[in-house]
């Protein structure tokens, strides 16, 4: 693991240097506050510190209230051990209410250094396993378990991020429900897990086709929902032209057979002027999916959207 070490004398560096190498730490050196702080704000800054009550440019207290304050932003742990020559009780508790974890009286022990360092090192690592976890049930609670695209909420979410957007920006947001054709054959002749294969290949090979701003949700068992921001009626029917060709293209493999699949697209946009919600836009795609599937499917229907009319109290 890597600590930063910050003091200002040279003979304090370099024994700390020697003890923690000794150690199998990563040692990074600064030689006053404001070095410790620019070394802080890297993005791979250790998150051990052992940080000189009293420095020149920041003191070790200073930075302690500046790495506390920041914490959020970085969104993760510093340990930060004071080194200091005081022993009054009222400045170990000044030092612990500027945010140090614990300190280390000059001249340090080993013995009592190391059992600071592990503590600090235990403390990183659950931090670190807490992140991790919360992290997995982000990605449980907001992607669809099989496909990892976003679930529905999630989708319906991002349609009415983006709705907003569009409008303050004056831009407009295309919006796409595509439904595969005929996918409960496929779970009648090969079997579930057969149909998830085949859904696992119909998001990758739509996301191939999408921009990198672009987001697909399922939005149903077979129904996904697509927002193109920034895409007005023209763009919104040649990207629901280029998945669709980019799915039927080439047969899929399953179960040793080869079969093409094929999915209809129903397509609106929202523009600028446009007073309609996401539900309201939602309906119009799902209305111009019918009419795909009506049309023989393996197609793409787009349909504009109105305003919505206004309620009439008589």
């Amino acid at each position: 693991m890597r600590v930063l070490i910050a003091d200002d004398s040279i003979v304090s560096r370099h024994l700390l240097d020697a003890t923690l190498r000794k150690w199998g730490y990563e040692v990074v050196v600064a030689c006053d506050g404001i070095e410790a702080w620019n070394v802080l704000q890297l993005p791979d800054a250790p998150k051990l510190v052992i940080l000189d009550w009293v420095m020149p440019g920041l003191t070790g207290l200073e930075l302690c209230r500046r790495i506390r304050e920041h914490a959020k932003e970085k969104d993760a742990y510093t340990y930060i051990l004071l080194l200091t020559s005081k022993s009054l009780k009222e400045d170990l508790i000044e030092g612990m209410e500027s945010g140090a974890d614990d300190y280390v009286t000059k001249p340090f022990d080993q013995h009592e250094l190391k059992t600071r360092l592990r503590a600090g090192t235990r403390i990183i690592d659950l931090q670190q396993q807490l992140v991790t976890a919360r992290e997995e049930l982000r990605e449980q609670a907001t992607r669809d378990f099989l496909t990892r695209i976003w679930n529905r909420s999630s989708i319906l979410d991002i349609l009415q991020r983006e709705l907003v957007r569009g409008s303050r920006e004056h831009r407009p947001v295309g919006v796409i429900l595509a439904d595969l054709d005929h996918f409960k054959s496929v779970n009648d002749t090969y079997g579930h897990f057969a149909g998830d294969a085949v859904l696992l290949e119909f998001t990758h090979r739509v996301q191939g086709s999408m921009r990198q701003y672009d987001s697909i949700g399922r939005y149903g068992g077979e129904e996904f929902l697509i927002v193109l921001p920034g895409c007005d009626e023209e763009a919104t029917a040649a990207q629901g032209e280029r998945m669709r060709a980019a799915l039927a293209a080439e047969p899929m493999s399953i179960n040793d057979d080869h079969r093409v699949i094929t999915c209809s697209f129903g397509a609106t946009c929202s523009r600028p002027g446009l007073d309609i919600d996401s539900e309201a836009l939602i309906r119009v795609a799902d209305d111009a999916l019918y009419a795909a599937k009506r049309q023989g499917r393996n197609c793409v229907v787009f349909q504009p959207a109105v305003s919505e009319p206004e309620n009439v109290i008589s």
